[in-house]
């Protein structure tokens, strides 16, 4: 039994007749009398019954037309998921992100890609860095978000944005008042809150380096791993702290931003994969964030 037997079966007794299941399926007549007389003697059963006037399905054939029908909306129905999967339209995406990435390109980058992509579920995953990198080496991510360096034989980084660090500082220190540019120099004597190099060696090698441009090394005081805990400290009195810009979104009560006097440093957030791995639907998300970050006026790296 051939799938064209099935397809043909079914275009007679739709189209009432052998002419014009011919004509739709663009085929000769003869043939399509000749496989139907085929699958017929396979069966060993007559499905329809010939006259002048048409066709019409035996007893045996109204139920085999109902399972070819079946056969054939489940075999479309493949088709289709198929296609859309090798297109990106379905599916499941796991991605990983550095809580900086939720106060800047993630929302509007996650807005977008559902909207053109309704079908594909999106689970988020809040995690540093170098969990990202544990978490795609398992397998439990297709996509991270994270901050650069990083430096892995096997993973690959491409950059999507460039911002600049500002001053996150606890509101009632007197660094705090006003809105212009403040000089990093003048916090020489102050407490530094700074994440793990482990975790986030970009940002914490650009806050010490940024620091000794300005003529003196931080008294690093305290770590903290999330960016929201970072802001917590401040927000107590801990401490200062240099943050991406996009952070000044995470609004909380005891803390001021203030930009930097003097040359930018500019901290880059970027995609990270596995070098072996291609997957539709990542490519879509990744010109998600590529979009989000152009339409929100995000430097981009050099």
């Amino acid at each position: 039994m051939e799938l064209r037997q099935l397809r043909y079966f079914a275009a007679i007794v739709e189209e009432g007749g052998f002419s014009r299941a011919a004509e739709r399926l663009h085929v000769s007549q003869p043939p399509l009398s000749t496989q139907i007389r085929n699958l017929e003697n396979e069966l060993g059963v007559q499905l329809l019954e010939r006259s002048n006037r048409g066709v019409v399905l035996t007893t045996a054939g109204a139920v085999f037309y109902d399972e070819v029908q079946a056969v054939l909306a489940r075999l479309e129905h493949a088709r289709v998921k198929t296609v859309q999967t090798e297109r990106g339209d379905i599916g499941m995406l796991s991605i990983g992100f550095v809580s900086i990435a939720d106060y800047g390109i993630l929302p509007p980058a996650l807005k977008n890609f559902r909207a053109r992509f309704p079908m594909v579920e999106v689970q988020l995953h809040e995690l540093t860095t170098d969990a990202q990198i544990r978490e795609l080496r398992a397998a439990r991510l297709d996509l991270g978000i994270a901050l650069a360096p990083v430096n892995e034989p096997d993973l690959v980084f491409k950059g999507v944005m460039r911002e600049a660090l500002v001053l996150a500082a606890p509101a009632g220190d007197p660094a705090a008042k006003g809105d212009g540019p403040i000089s990093l120099r003048s916090l020489s004597k102050a407490s530094f809150i700074v994440p793990p190099r482990e975790v986030a060696s970009g940002l914490y090698d650009l806050t010490i380096s940024h620091c000794h441009a300005s003529g003196f090394a931080p008294q690093v005081t305290q770590h903290a791993r999330q960016m929201q805990t970072v802001i917590g400290l401040v927000s107590s009195g801990m401490g200062f702290a240099l943050v991406p810009s996009s952070v000044r979104n995470l609004q909380r009560p005891g803390v001021r931003y203030r930009p930097l006097r003097g040359k930018p440093a500019f901290i880059e957030l970027g995609i990270l994969r596995l070098r072996s791995v291609t997957n539709p639907l990542a490519e879509n998300f990744i010109a998600a964030l590529r979009s989000a970050a152009a339409e929100h006026g995000t430097r981009k790296p050099a």
